[in-house]
């Protein structure tokens, strides 16, 4: 664990989700012994092992539609709504729970194959029909940006991230820009993100 890192995000003035998997539970109280409560986790039989509700969980990894009946009631946020399909569930496990369930919807800025997220083009289609939604808050946008060393590349895609989310911030009333990992977290801070989603900087290398 780094406390250094710790207390320098502490003091940068952003939400802080410290990427906990492959870590584990003692290394998670560890950390919020630190004062960082929010923890984010890819998979779901992983998040389940680890719940523990006196902190804050996000699920930020790709979510299949039948793990969320899980999840609902124990997670603060999913990061990662990408599809109609994804947000139908969710609102009938979110009413089965009487809960209203925040989520980030997660688009595709990467040219990468390999990443998941909503085509960018779809952004308006799909927060029309979420938005009538009743059991889903839906509170801003999350990104994975490119793997490259390509800086002028990865600042690109975070500034229309915050292109996007500015021009969709007082319709639906957003709080949150989720961007920036630990390799690329002040990037994203510069464009405009006010959640970073830090894993190896925080706990050190995975197990």
């Amino acid at each position: 664990m780094n406390k250094e890192m710790i207390n320098k995000l502490k003091n940068m003035n952003v939400n802080i989700v410290a990427v906990s998997k492959y870590h584990t539970k003692e290394e998670i109280d560890a950390v919020a012994k630190e004062g960082l409560i929010t923890f984010g986790e890819n998979r779901v039989q992983e998040f389940l092992e680890k719940y523990d509700p006196k902190y804050k969980w996000h699920i930020i990894g790709h979510l299949q539609t039948n793990k969320v009946k899980y999840i609902i009631g124990k997670v603060e946020m999913i990061e990662s709504l990408d599809s109609i399909k994804l947000a139908k569930e969710i609102e009938k496990q979110a009413a089965k729970h009487d809960v209203i369930q925040n989520v980030l919807v997660q688009i595709k800025i990467s040219k990468d194959e390999l990443k998941t997220g909503l085509p960018i083009e779809e952004t308006d289609s799909f927060l029309k029909e979420v938005s009538t939604y009743p059991h889903i808050k839906f509170k801003g946008f999350m990104c994975v940006a490119s793997h490259t060393d390509n800086i002028q590349l990865i600042e690109e895609e975070f500034s229309m991230m915050n292109d996007l989310y500015k021009n969709y911030k007082d319709l639906y009333q957003l709080d949150t820009l989720s961007m920036g990992m630990s390799n690329d977290y002040e990037l994203a801070i510069k464009h405009g993100s006010n959640t970073v989603r830090i894993g190896s900087a925080i706990f050190g290398a995975r197990n």
